[in-house]
């Protein structure tokens, strides 16, 4: 039996505090549907997905390969797209020559980052799972020997004496000529299509919302990202909420196939029959 209020949990970020304040706040049409809404890390709510903890989640494209037949994507709310894929930093002495045989962090087992080293090194690599805002301290004090990093991570990096050894966006970019796909919004398997279409036009419409009022989500976002500097929260947006953001359509959809197809060929990902988006 579906619920009448449907749990709906997606990260602290600033691109999807961004994207959801108009549905938190209900300043859209809801559809006739209710949320419960809670905000976590990408990853808690990756691990949250594995007992289908959430009826819709964001989930890192990583865990959606994992979890095919039981969550689906949607197409509204994902983050995808150019020049924004995960780094590979260390500090300045470091020898990339010796990347697969170093002591790497990465901010989860289950987030895209990881799965993007692996194709990049061309196997699964051992790894240190991390919080991903411990990850550039962990590397300046020699705790590892390098890490991937994420979200804001792309702008703050040099304030830890770090270098970038590989944009692996880029490298994605290069490899395929698609967009990166790391992260979208999911729906569980026992949520019927009509449901998912209403939740898709919501997140829509909440987007929508949100270019049109740039400055309404302000004190919405920085609730949730009190430690981030103004700056680097519109940097993070501008970059992570973009037009496949709204809609992924036949490319966004395309680069997931690409992404999934690439990492199953490797072992990286099971590999599943089950439907991957949710088409109403």
């Amino acid at each position: 039996m579906q619920d009448k209020h449907l749990t709906l949990a997606y990260s602290t970020c600033p691109n999807d505090t961004f994207i959801f304040h108009a549905l938190a706040e209900r300043l859209v049409d809801m559809r006739g549907l209710a949320f419960r809404i809670e905000l976590a890390d990408v990853e808690a709510l990756n691990q949250a997905a594995v007992r289908g903890v959430y009826a819709i989640s964001k989930l890192s494209f990583a865990a959606i390969g994992h979890l095919q037949g039981r969550y689906r994507i949607l197409d509204s709310g994902a983050a995808l797209g150019r020049g924004c894929g995960p780094l590979i930093v260390a500090r300045g002495d470091f020898d990339p020559r010796r990347l697969s045989d170093a002591r790497i962090a990465v901010p989860g087992l289950w987030t895209t980052a990881n799965l993007l080293l692996g194709l990049y090194a061309g196997r699964q690599l051992p790894v240190k799972a991390m919080i991903f805002d411990q990850i550039m301290p962990a590397v300046a004090d020699g705790t590892v020997d390098a890490g991937v990093i994420i979200h804001e991570g792309r702008f703050t990096y040099p304030e830890y004496d770090l270098v970038c050894l590989q944009d692996l966006g880029q490298w994605w970019e290069t490899e395929t000529g698609l967009p990166i796909p790391l992260g979208a919004i999911a729906v569980r398997d026992d949520i019927d299509l009509e449901t998912a279409g209403k939740v898709t036009t919501i997140i829509r419409s909440s987007i929508e919302y949100a270019f049109t009022h740039p400055n309404a989500a302000s004190d919405y976002i920085h609730r949730h990202a009190e430690e981030m500097e103004p700056e680097v929260i519109q940097q993070h947006i501008k970059l992570y909420v973009n037009p496949f953001s709204i809609a992924l359509g036949e490319e966004g959809e395309r680069a997931v196939a690409a992404l999934f197809a690439r990492a199953t060929e490797k072992g990286i990902l099971p590999g599943s029959n089950g439907p991957l988006f949710s088409t109403s």
